[in-house]
């Protein structure tokens, strides 16, 4: 589906969330999104309604985008779910666990071609997961069981505070492995963006 929200439409909203977080109106975490809007947008093209999204912890953009209405997801938010927030009713699930959307996501697509199902679904995962264990063990049994499932590795080359380069010591772009694996075209989809927020918060120190 063609997403009516813009650019501007997720900026705003990310903006305002930011502002109500550092006055101290949301008493739990949330993890904001920058940069990667057109990205984000140009992908969204191919998504269905019918689909599923299926995000990690940050996650409030793949909500607009999805069809979630905005007001709906910023009191899911004010109310402390901006980590895990699901809407059924528009097919987005997440997981505030670091790779734990990646079997769900494997297990949602497997009931699909099991139930004869045309629904895809799109997992998507930050860059420091993309390049563990259970990516590759998700990504691999997804390849060669057939299943209706795309993976996309948002880059932003940090994990929580860390160079992702640093940890890893070694790649230049995608993680050597993407290239090296025989995958399916289109299994896995990939983007590099930078984000002015930082890993948790809005750039104040919020005491509750």
């Amino acid at each position: 589906m063609t997403p009516a929200v813009t650019a501007a439409d997720l900026i705003a909203f990310e903006t305002s969330i930011a502002e109500a977080f550092n006055a101290g109106q949301i008493r739990a975490p949330v993890h904001l999104s920058d940069g990667q809007e057109e990205p984000l947008i140009e992908y969204f093209k191919q998504v269905k309604d019918a689909d599923w999204v299926c995000c990690t912890w940050r996650s409030h953009m793949q909500c607009l985008l999805k069809g979630v209405p905005p007001e709906e997801l910023r009191n899911e938010i004010m109310c402390g779910r901006s980590i895990s927030l699901c809407f059924p009713r528009q097919r987005v699930i997440s997981s505030a666990i670091a790779g734990g959307i990646l079997p769900i996501a494997v297990g949602i697509a497997m009931g699909i071609k099991r139930a004869g199902g045309s629904e895809l679904v799109h997992c998507f995962i930050g860059d420091m997961v993309g390049r563990s264990g259970i990516a590759f063990e998700c990504m691999s049994y997804a390849h060669y069981h057939g299943l209706p499932i795309q993976f996309v590795i948002e880059d932003n080359e940090i994990s929580v505070c860390t160079d992702t380069k640093k940890v890893w010591n070694h790649f230049k772009g995608r993680a050597p492995w993407y290239w090296q694996m025989d995958f399916r075209p289109n299994l896995v989809t990939y983007y590099k963006y930078k984000s002015r927020y930082p890993h948790a918060g809005a750039g104040q120190r919020v005491q509750f």
